[in-house]
């Protein structure tokens, strides 16, 4: 990957990466209902793709951004495995787990997972800026599997694409 496209990909992340990665109880938020999860992750429920949940406020432009650009990317990020350990300790498939949990036509649930983590920040971020420059999903697999395959959890068990 050359020098600009890891620069674009530092600069989402830099100011929000955090460390890598309970029962279920529910609290409001506002407006806004909210569940964490057995690994600890909170899950919220918006309209729609255009409604970021509460739990981005406060949290950098770019972190907010990746999560918008996640939640228009399903068809990208749903190949995307992810090698933070997230498939094992929160049950993720794929890496648009770590900030959409679930979607359908009267809302969207998401998850905060991805708030703490920069490895799911970079893998999305990678991702997203490769499909717009016009990469093929299998070469964007290809690299982010080349990249994070040592040193790196487990990957979730994101069916090949």
């Amino acid at each position: 990957m050359n020098v600009k496209k890891w620069s674009l990909i530092l600069f989402f992340v830099i100011g929000s990466m955090l460390s890598a990665c309970s029962t279920e109880e529910s609290h409001d938020e506002g407006e806004h209902q909210q569940t964490k999860t057995s690994s600890g992750d909170i899950q919220e429920a918006t309209a729609s793709t255009e409604v970021l949940p509460s739990f981005l406020e406060g949290k950098s432009e770019d972190m907010q951004a990746i999560y918008q650009a996640s939640a228009e990317h399903e068809a990208l990020l749903t190949k995307m495995p992810c090698y933070c350990g997230c498939g094992e300790s929160a049950g993720h498939k794929s890496n648009y787990n770590c900030f959409v949990d679930e979607r359908s036509d009267e809302e969207v649930v998401w998850d905060d997972h991805g708030t703490k983590c920069g490895v799911c920040l970079e893998i999305a971020a990678q991702a997203v800026l490769d499909y717009r420059d016009g990469e093929s999903i299998e070469d964007i697999r290809s690299d982010i599997e080349k990249t994070y395959q040592e040193d790196y959890a487990e990957p979730t068990p994101t069916p090949e694409v």
